[in-house]
């Protein structure tokens, strides 16, 4: 699935991973140190659920930015669990378009699952598969309350 990407502000992004490698180049030309978290996050809207993933850089000390892509899927019949495994398929997904790109320039990751670790929450029921799948793939993973990509970053677009 080819995504459209954008930054916050509306910029449109024609190749992710181009924009990526000339992110990196940049930040490192200006001295900053950065690591990459990669999360997504969904609504449901009747029964159309939007999706939303986010590439956030974090410049150590620096603040950070963040490119995100948008997805509606009509008549969504998901039921919370898989929902939140497309959240983290979706996510996954681009972390392995930008892995290799990443460990060229020694750029560290992370993949971040809007699933809380709490048994009291809904999204608790697909944390052992989410973080299976995340780690199983060689990624570093991060769940709620430190998935800010996913839980902060994605969900500012689907709302």
């Amino acid at each position: 699935m080819d995504l459209k990407w954008r930054t916050l502000g509306g910029i449109q992004i024609a190749d992710i991973s181009e924009e990526v490698e000339n992110t990196i180049i940049r930040e490192i030309a200006e001295g900053n140190k950065i690591k990459v978290c990669i999360g997504c996050d969904s609504q449901m809207h009747g029964v159309d659920c939007q999706f939303a993933t986010a590439v956030v850089f974090i410049r150590e000390k620096r603040g950070g930015f963040i490119f995100v892509a948008k997805e509606n899927n009509k008549n969504y019949h998901g039921k919370i669990k898989q929902r939140m495994l497309d959240e983290v398929s979706r996510a996954i997904g681009t972390a392995y378009k930008l892995c290799d790109l990443l460990d060229r320039y020694d750029i560290p990751m992370e993949v971040h699952a809007d699933i809380n670790q709490s048994p009291n929450f809904e999204s608790n029921v697909a944390l052992k598969e989410a973080m299976g799948y995340i780690l199983g793939m060689g990624f570093e993973f991060k769940a709620k309350p430190d998935a800010f990509a996913s839980s902060s970053c994605a969900n500012k677009v689907v709302q």
